[in-house]
């Protein structure tokens, strides 16, 4: 009989996701006239940027034609899109990054997963707690996790408790560590690493010779030119880090499905006899091996968003659900309650009443004002007391005009 993986039975019951899916799926068959807000998962609401869509027709034209149709394409993304993000995303900005530093995939939680393909089962890894479930639920899938206590909290991993005593800026290990994730800004709290914080992340690295797994997903929310949108724009941290970016919230693409990963050359790391290797080539053998490539329609409706039309369209898509985060946290604060984020994020971090849990106060969200909001605990044990809310709820999204 064929083994299973037993990594997978140390997850608990289910994904955070699917467990608010299954008693929103509940509540709604016992209360068919409820109209639901949901602003649990971030999605987005609204239609892809106009040159997003001219894009992608053109491009269904063009395989629609013998002599302009296109099979396989190159694994690594087509050379128009990374030229684009490497100019537009990183040298525009006095950041240098090459093209072929580029790889780009269906998702930034898919490749924030896949980097373990290529990483050592017996690295010291440090998560933030409160911290986004994929960094924590594929390194147990991958066995880099002992069982779980009772707190949500795995053995083997180190836990970097994001605080409102430390303004949610994760504190330096105890301990040195082989690997970090850092999200910023930051998924669930909303809040954003500053300069002088995102200097003292790669100086550590440097120190420690740790790798840092740098999530950039919504860079595209920071409106603070003082904030860095990269990594990169620290000295050193081509060196010690790797960034994932995404096109979902940014210009629609959570169901178009298009992002990034930046791998850069000069990033190296160990074998267990101490051998000095570079990374990259290892993600590009991994990255051809197992992914075939983003489909060349889409990968020719992310080019257009940098595209002065397209750009100044995402600009706008941007302004809209900033606009809704804005009028959450007007909300909340009207309530009563404590709110952070949503200032250069979608997502608003908000405390639950005195005594509430994070699912009971989830729960009375539900079934007292039909809304869906995430549980802070299902973030990790630092998340408990507090519950996210998105920036792109449906209904909310449908009463604000669009800039």
């Amino acid at each position: 009989m064929a083994r299973l993986n037993e990594n997978f039975l140390k997850l608990q019951a289910g994904y955070l996701f699917p467990e608010i899916g299954r008693r929103v799926t509940a509540f709604a068959a016992s209360n068919p006239a409820a109209r639901i807000i949901r602003m649990g998962i971030g999605d987005v609401t609204e239609p892809l940027p106009p040159a997003v869509i001219e894009a992608m027709h053109a491009a269904i034209d063009e395989l629609a034609k013998r002599e302009t149709f296109r099979g396989y394409g190159p694994e690594q993304g087509y050379e128009f899109l990374r030229a684009a993000i490497a100019q537009h995303d990183y040298r525009d900005h006095g950041v240098e990054v090459a093209a072929d530093e580029v790889f780009v995939s269906d998702g930034s939680k898919c490749d924030c997963g896949s980097l373990l393909d290529i990483l050592g089962n017996d690295n010291r890894i440090a998560i933030t707690d409160p911290v986004y479930p994929v960094y924590v639920d594929t390194n147990v899938m991958a066995g880099n996790t002992g069982t779980v206590a009772s707190n949500g909290q795995f053995a083997g991993l180190v836990y970097l408790p994001m605080t409102a005593a430390n303004g949610f800026s994760p504190p330096l290990p105890a301990e040195p560590v082989d690997v970090i994730y850092l999200c910023s800004p930051n998924n669930p709290t909303g809040t954003v690493l500053d300069r002088t914080a995102l200097t003292r992340w790669v100086e550590y690295a440097q120190a420690n010779r740790s790798l840092i797994l740098f999530d950039a997903a919504y860079e595209a929310f920071i409106s603070d030119a003082s904030l860095p949108r990269s990594i990169y724009e620290i000295p050193g941290a081509r060196k010690v880090a790797i960034e994932m970016r995404s096109f979902s919230k940014t210009a629609g693409f959570t169901g178009v499905r298009c992002a990034f990963t930046v791998v850069p050359k000069e990033l190296e790391a160990t074998t267990r006899g101490g051998e000095v290797r570079p990374l990259q080539p290892l993600w590009l053998r991994r990255h051809t091996t197992k992914f075939n490539g983003v489909s060349y329609p889409v990968q020719r409706g992310a080019a257009a968003i940098y595209t002065p039309a397209g750009r100044e369209q995402v600009r706008g898509l941007v302004r809209f659900y900033m606009e809704n985060a804005r009028v959450l946290r007007d909300g909340l604060a009207a309530a009563g309650l404590t709110a952070y984020g949503g200032v250069h994020a979608p997502y608003v971090w908000v405390r639950t009443p005195a005594g509430a849990s994070s699912w009971e106060f989830f729960d009375t969200l539900l079934k007292q004002c039909h809304v869906v909001c995430t549980p802070g605990s299902g973030f990790g044990a630092a998340g408990e007391g507090y519950i996210r809310l998105t920036a792109s709820p449906g209904e909310l999204s449908r009463r604000l005009p669009l800039p």
